[in-house]
């Protein structure tokens, strides 16, 4: 016998079933409705899919948030690129973000490369301005003797003074032509510098032998330290078997030093005296000339180390005015400092400090 109910509109697949058989034959079936459970895996299949796609929006949104924060200081990089191209100004700069990250560390980079480049540009214009205005002189004097020699009789004498007086003044630009450059490539840090051990005192002796018979002729007493000994430490007493060694480039530095030894002699009277001294201060060495001449204003000192400038005093002296100029952009660009201090009636005292070799 079988036990069973099944109700209007009943749909079997909606329904579970279980049977037995009783030990009298009898079969026991029993069902349970599954619309319950199959509403509940609804409702659950409904907030499942609710919150997946949440879940992407808030990804897409926050990728496309993250990809622009990422993206921003390459924006900016590239908009300050476009710029200088369009303007030819290098003055811009990218704004640097408060992170550590690679993006901050390119736009600092990028930035320091600009102040580079601005700086390489600032130092050709300055030089440049200064040829236009300085060569005016020179060029005028040479096309003036070329023109008095043409106007005047065929004379091979004639010919041969002012070609000679042509020779020298285009010497003379030249040489001016060739400092200014010097300069700018040390201030803008593109001077190419051959570094090695260099021992002061020999530098200092081979400037002093290009410019003793100078100083001879003029009645100067120059005084210089002896190579083959010992440097001087800072208390003023020897250091036996201590060198004052400097890693930098000799050329330049031989540079550094003539220039300070013409500019001495230069201005010293007749009967005078210069004195170049080198010695130990801690980690540093100093190269020190001091002169007896009549000294520099104090209105004019801190203007001295300005490309062509030219003192009140200095007018009756020959020169270009560009001497100190380039000690004080070669001495920087080795890393050191120069410094000068002078009195009315007492003299200048021109100090340079330059780093020692380890």
């Amino acid at each position: 016998m079988v036990l069973s109910g099944q109700p209007e509109g009943w749909d079997p697949a909606s329904v579970e079933t279980g049977s037995a058989r009783l030990a009298d034959g009898t079969l026991v079936q029993v069902g349970k409705s599954t619309e319950p459970r199959e509403a509940l895996l609804a409702r659950f299949r409904a907030v499942l899919g609710i919150v997946t796609l949440s879940i992407v929006v808030i990804a897409l949104t926050g990728g496309w948030l993250a990809t622009q924060t990422a993206l921003s200081p390459i924006r900016r990089l590239t908009s300050a690129v476009r710029q200088i191209i369009r303007t030819g100004r290098t003055d811009a700069r990218v704004p640097v973000a408060g992170s550590n990250d690679e993006i901050a560390e390119l736009t600092v980079l990028f930035n320091t490369m600009l102040d580079k480049i601005e700086g390489l540009v600032t130092g050709m214009r300055g030089a440049l301005d200064n040829v236009s205005h300085d060569l005016r002189t020179p060029l005028t004097r040479l096309r003036g003797t070329a023109e008095m020699a043409l106007a005047a009789s065929a004379d091979a004498g004639r010919y041969r003074d002012a070609l000679g007086d042509c020779v020298e003044e285009a010497d003379r630009v030249l040489v001016m032509l060739e400092t200014l450059m010097d300069i700018s490539e040390a201030e803008s840090g593109a001077m190419q510098l051959q570094r090695e051990p260099v021992p002061l005192e020999e530098v200092v002796a081979r400037a002093a032998d290009l410019y003793r018979d100078v100083a001879e002729a003029k009645g100067v007493e120059l005084h210089v330290p002896d190579p083959t000994s010992v440097p001087p430490g800072g208390d003023g007493g020897y250091q036996e078997g201590r060198r004052l060694v400097a890693f930098a480039d000799r050329t330049r530095l031989e540079q550094v030093a003539a220039n300070l030894l013409d500019n001495a002699i230069k201005y010293t009277p007749p009967g005078g005296r210069v004195d170049v001294e080198v010695e130990r201060a801690g980690a540093n060495a100093l190269l020190r000339v001091r002169d007896t001449g009549p000294g520099i204003p104090p209105a004019e000192l801190p203007r001295i180390w300005d490309r062509l400038f030219r003192g009140d005093a200095s007018r009756s002296e020959r020169g270009l005015g560009l001497g100190l100029s380039l000690v004080k952009a070669v001495v920087e660009a080795h890393g050191g400092k120069v410094e000068a201090r002078s009195e009315l009636g007492h003299g200048a005292t021109f100090t340079v400090t330059l780093p020692l070799a380890a």
